[in-house]
């Protein structure tokens, strides 16, 4: 995948079938992360911990759930569109002396309310460009919500740092989803109940993301294997045995990591619209961004060789190298000279997704049970926004290119089983439900998942 394809896409898929036109059209101007407010402020002896839930009176009336999670002194408040996407997405939150709070996500919308002074009610007004509307929520109990049954806990994987596990229930082997850049496990709330009673379904939401710790985004902390050791250490604290791993996006990378170096403690990988270079590296194709990383190490090699042997080995890795990472930077050029001028649009955690990127590595010795699932072509409206209609067929012949290129990839592996979906959405378990959960259950069908 193409490294602006991938920023822009693999970390949030921002046009998916499942938004509301109202929303969709600011979602493409409008990262989908906002930094969560940490000020919690008493309102009327009341704070707004817990869920809040309630109809949004616009044209086009909506449901929405707002929640509030309280750890120590902080407050982190999510909003979920129940009824287009399952995805919690973090509001900064700010509080008034006499009850009032405003709730946003910057550029896209706010809203404008009044706690109750029995504290079991917000109400006020939603503001999103040129539509508002009367927002009146209430304070609910996990049996009335309108959110996903499942039990939430915290499971600490390193000093300091703990992960959101969401089970979503099921009796049987475990499935474990992850998922992309950017999301959390709640992107799966809707998706992954599918797999009940048979399997018991949890997903984590990786560090950095959610409610999970966000430790400082240095050269350690978010590399691909330090990433997939933190998901060994949830499958070691809750117990579970032989597992099956089911990644979007960027978690290719996470399942690779444990695929390639602890094959025995998995049962099978599913990667949904995963697996790209970041997961599976073919020095066929090779990849700009790993490409570019290598011979930055190769290059900070070469200035420290000493005469001989030594500089001798180095030139002749970097010139082996170096033709790959100029076929790739020749096709970037392409790629980008196709867009159009202007920055990207920034995301708040920005830091955090560019210190995964950054550790990136290069898995190519996978041995487990594999599904990979590929949309190609990619919808392209979904997949390349704001580029004009004459550049989005050459966009598009060169993703189709490249993702092609993964999937002969994986068919190489003997272990491998390969399903490519055309004019899906980057989110394939989303736009291509009903395709994905059958190949995934038929792929299942075939492991032996006898828990032991």
């Amino acid at each position: 995948m193409h490294p602006k394809s991938q920023s822009a896409n693999i970390s949030a898929d921002m046009n998916r079938v499942k938004w509301p036109r109202r929303l969709s059209f600011v979602l493409e101007k409008t990262p989908t992360r906002a930094a969560a407010s940490l000020l919690l402020t008493a309102v009327h002896g009341q704070d707004i911990d817990g869920q809040w839930q309630g109809t949004v009176q616009t044209a086009t009336p909506f449901r929405m759930v707002l929640k509030g999670l309280k750890t120590g002194d902080q407050l982190r408040t999510f909003i979920v569109f129940v009824d287009h996407n399952p995805e919690y997405l973090p509001m900064s939150t700010f509080f008034g002396p006499d009850g009032e709070v405003k709730f946003s996500i910057a550029s896209w919308f706010s809203i404008d309310g009044k706690v109750s002074s029995d504290g079991k009610t917000i109400t006020g007004t939603w503001n999103a460009g040129v539509e508002s509307g009367k927002v009146d929520l209430q304070r609910t109990t996990p049996e009335e919500s309108w959110l996903t049954k499942s039990t939430i806990r915290m499971v600490t994987v390193a000093p300091n740092v703990s992960l959101e596990v969401i089970d979503w229930g099921g009796d049987g082997p475990p499935l474990v989803f992850l998922s992309g850049l950017g999301n959390t496990a709640h992107i799966f709330d809707t998706f992954a109940p599918k797999f009940l009673p048979e399997y018991h379904v949890l997903g984590i939401t990786r560090r950095g993301f959610g409610v999970s710790s966000r430790p400082a985004p240095d050269a350690v902390n978010y590399r691909a294997d330090q990433l997939g050791d933190d998901i060994l250490r949830v499958i070691d604290s809750l117990g579970l045995k032989k597992p099956v791993l089911v990644g979007h996006s960027i978690a290719g990378e996470e399942l690779s990591s444990i695929g390639s170096r602890y094959p025995k403690i998995i049962a099978g990988l599913i990667y949904l619209d995963a697996g790209y270079p970041f997961a599976l590296y073919s020095a066929e194709s090779g990849d700009t961004r790993l490409d570019a990383l290598e011979v930055e190490k190769q290059l900070s090699a070469y200035l420290v060789a000493s005469f001989g042997a030594d500089r001798r080995r180095v030139i002749a890795d970097l010139l082996s190298q170096l033709p790959r990472l100029q076929k790739g930077l020749e096709t970037d050029q392409k790629h980008d000279g196709l867009y159009p001028d202007g920055p990207s649009p920034k995301q708040p955690d920005a830091q955090i997704r560019q210190a995964i990127l950054n550790g990136e590595n290069k898995y190519n010795e996978l041995e487990v049970p594999i599904l990979a699932i590929f949309a190609n072509p990619h919808n392209p409206e979904n997949y390349f926004p704001h580029v004009s209609q004459e550049n989005l067929a050459a966009l598009g012949a060169l993703d189709q290119a490249r993702t092609a290129a993964q999937a002969r990839a994986f068919e190489k592996l003997k272990s491998a089983k390969v399903v490519v979906l055309p004019n899906a959405s980057h989110y394939v378990f989303s736009s291509n439900e009903q395709d994905v959960e059958r190949a995934m259950k038929d792929f299942l069908k075939t492991l032996d998942l006898k828990q032991k």
